[in-house]
Parts: C-alpha cells; sequence; structure tokens
C-alpha cells in the first residue's frame, strides 16, 4: 500500500510539473476569437476535398483562406500528422475547420501569413493534465517536422474553436546563456511592458489590465525565455513568454487553458489526498486489531 501511495504521489507531481511544458508545447504531448478571448465558432459549411480524418501527407490536401486585406487565397498544405491517434467525433470541429481558426490565430496573434506553409493537425480526446478535447496544429514552412525546424503550435478547443495556447519555437544561429538571471526577476519590467501591449493589441482579455508579474525563467531549444503573467481587473490571468536574446514575443496560455489545467491538477492532488487517508484509516485499523488480540 506504502509503495501504491508513493506512486500515486509521484504521478501527480508529474503532472503539475509537466502542466506548462503541456500547454507551451502542445505539439510534443499533443498543448481568442480573433479579436477578445471569448470562444469562437468556426462556420461549418467549409470543405475541401479528401477525408478530414485520414492520415495524409501535408503535401497531399490543399487548403485555403481568404486574406481579408488583400482579397486573395492564402494556400498552405494540409494533413494529418502521422503520429496521431485521435479521431474526432460527429460534435468535433473538421480538421480543415480547426486549420482554418488557428490560422486565423497566427494571423492575429503573430501577424503569420501561411502562404506555403505546412500544416500538421493532431486531435485529442483529452489528457490526464488536460482533460477537454482539443485540436492541436503544427505550422512548419519546410515539409519536414524536426525538433530543430522554426515552427508555430497552437491548441484549440475541439468544439469551438477557442484558442488554449499558441506558441513559436526556433533555433537560434548563435550560443547564448541559458542559464537563470537573478537580476531580471526584479527588474522584468520591459517584458512587462512588451506583454501589456501584446495583450492589448490583440484584446487577449477583458476589460482593462490591473498589473503584470513576473513568473518564471526557462528555455527552449537554445533559446532563452522569460514568462510574465498581466492580470485583468476582472481576475482574467494570460500567460505571456518572450525571449532573453532579442525580447521576441513567443507565445502565451489564455485564462480557459489554465483554469482547465489548474482544475485537472487540483482533482490529481485530491485523489492523492483520498488515497493517503484509506492508507491511514487501514492502519488505524490493523493496528487496533493487533492490539485487540
Amino acid at each position: 500500500m506504502k509503495q501504491k501511495n508513493i506512486l500515486k504521489l509521484t504521478a501527480a507531481t508529474l503532472s503539475i510539473i509537466g502542466a506548462g511544458a503541456l500547454l507551451f508545447h502542445s505539439a510534443a504531448e499533443v498543448t481568442l476569437a480573433a479579436s477578445t478571448g471569448k470562444v469562437e465558432t468556426v462556420p461549418t459549411s467549409y470543405q475541401v476535398s479528401g477525408s478530414p480524418q485520414a492520415a495524409l501527407p501535408a503535401s497531399e490536401i490543399k487548403d485555403s483562406e481568404v486574406n481579408e486585406e488583400t482579397k486573395e487565397d492564402i494556400n498552405y498544405s494540409l494533413g494529418m500528422d502521422s503520429l496521431n491517434t485521435g479521431t474526432p467525433t460527429d460534435t468535433d470541429l473538421t480538421m480543415e475547420e480547426a486549420a482554418r481558426a488557428g490560422a486565423q490565430y497566427l494571423k492575429d496573434i503573430f501577424g503569420l501569413d501561411l502562404e506555403g506553409a505546412y500544416v500538421y493537425m493532431s486531435y485529442y480526446p483529452g489528457t490526464e493534465t488536460f482533460p477537454r478535447a482539443f485540436w492541436s496544429g503544427d505550422v512548419l514552412f519546410q515539409k519536414e517536422q524536426t525538433p530543430e525546424s522554426t515552427r508555430w503550435t497552437y491548441m484549440i478547443d475541439a468544439v469551438t474553436g477557442e484558442l488554449f495556447n499558441i506558441d513559436h519555437s526556433r533555433q537560434l544561429e548563435t550560443n547564448v546563456p541559458l542559464g537563470y538571471d537573478s537580476a531580471l526577476e526584479k527588474n522584468y519590467h520591459p517584458y512587462a511592458e512588451l506583454a501589456k501591449k501584446k495583450v492589448e493589441e490583440c484584446k487577449l482579455i477583458d476589460g482593462q489590465i490591473d498589473r503584470v508579474e513576473y513568473n518564471c525563467q526557462g528555455y527552449g531549444g537554445n533559446d532563452p525565455t522569460i514568462t510574465v503573467d498581466v492580470i485583468g481587473v476582472n481576475g482574467e490571468i494570460v500567460n505571456m513568454s518572450f525571449s532573453r536574446y532579442d525580447q521576441l514575443f513567443l507565445g502565451l496560455i489564455t485564462d480557459t487553458s489554465r483554469k482547465v489545467t489548474e482544475s485537472a491538477l487540483d482533482r490529481a492532488i485530491e485523489e492523492v489526498e483520498s488515497v493517503e487517508a484509506e492508507h491511514v484509516e487501514d492502519a488505524t485499523a490493523t493496528w487496533t486489531t493487533t492490539t485487540i488480540k
């Protein structure tokens, strides 16, 4: 029983440690509407030839959306990721619809034009640390997917298309220190200003911004990062990440995503506490029986 409890506690701890990695690297676990952080419903009338659930190489399906500024089609190669194992239900967005929603988020938040891009989609009915069905997209401007590839990834609600997280990763062409910078913990204000500006430009929270707080430091590949929390007057929190190398915006986690993850982790902790309580009761009962005898 003791060994079982230790394993349970370890599993919950690993879930907690891995939650941030899941949300900022959805392609690995796999983990706004255009103008707000609210739920967006993607039109269901959009279709392209080919089965939306077939595991096709990205080059075998050509998808497009209309650039609202130029009124021209934006063409990109679209297909299921070769590692995908999930199957969408009838109530979920199709692969094409999810890719369109992702493309809009990439445009609105990163200003990214997907012309000529390769978009690899994956569907998940939910995970231990994120128990909501979601689509994830891995977007590159090269056909081959490698860990070093420059890419943009996103994770959206499989039914509504609401954004959970969006991320940009790259391989720097120079070596820079990746270690912790203690000075930034107190002097993070340049990143706070960048975060506030991005949140305001993309309307990522409802209402006014109350404050920006330091969160943590880390790195992705060879790119050192810093993360701050932008907190609204209504309590919304948007987690924003930037490169410590050149202050480039790297991604965000939405308030909805944070709440889903925290709820899952709370349940994991409650399960561990419940198992521990049962262990104490069993131990007490055993001690009492032995004493009576």
